[in-house]
């Protein structure tokens, strides 16, 4: 099966995860998620699969999340999910997915736990 990776080109740990996946022969269809936002089906769908909440898809240290003011330890998944998919740069980064699974490659060494 052919890897996914929810991709940022500007973000070294994204870059670093592509570049194991392609050293080890694969050549994964790349999602750019910055220029193709996924949608809240497919993040409920990436939570599921890496097996966490809402709430650990969002990146809290970005400034973008800061201006927004939004209550994380209040909301619903739904709103969160909503949040992520409206505001995609607040999405973990990167994600590669393989079937039913899924890891945050953070640090990137991780989506070779998908190889396994």
């Amino acid at each position: 099966m052919k890897p996914r990776i929810y991709h940022n080109p500007r973000c070294s740990k994204s870059r670093a995860a592509l570049a194991l996946l392609e050293t080890r022969g694969l050549e994964p269809q790349v999602v750019e998620y910055l220029r193709a936002p996924p949608s809240a089906d497919t993040l409920k769908g990436l939570a599921r699969k890496l097996g966490v909440s809402a709430r650990e898809l969002v990146r809290t240290g970005e400034d973008e999340f800061k201006q927004l003011n939004f209550n994380l330890a209040g909301a619903s998944e739904d709103a969160i999910i909503d949040l992520v998919a409206t505001h995609p740069r607040l999405l973990q980064r990167p994600i590669v997915e393989i079937g039913d699974a899924a890891r945050i490659g953070r640090p990137p060494e991780r989506v070779l736990e998908l190889l396994e």
